[in-house]
């Protein structure tokens, strides 16, 4: 447990983060899973509202630095394509 005022301010900080980031990368994961079970229903309409959400948050999980651009560009595409042959 840190002394110093700025040290104990800084834990507390890095907690809000921390939780913050792990809500949006558990939120992509989720979305991901949601697509696949759209594309698997054979539910092309929301499977499109399910990827558009997703590709809004897996960009901010990139600009944020929790996801590597490849996984990003490759998670897109692989959804993107099995949207594309319902």
């Amino acid at each position: 447990m840190p002394n110093i005022k700025s040290s104990k301010k800084a834990v507390k900080v890095i907690a809000k983060k921390t939780d913050a980031n792990h809500e949006l990368k558990q939120r992509v994961k989720n979305l991901i899973k949601a697509c696949e079970k759209e594309i698997a229903a054979n539910n092309k309409e929301n499977a499109n509202k399910v990827f558009k959400d997703l590709q809004k948050n897996i960009d901010a999980a990139l600009q944020k630095g929790l996801i590597k651009a490849n996984t990003v560009d490759r998670e897109k595409k692989r959804l993107n394509d099995k949207i594309k042959g319902m």
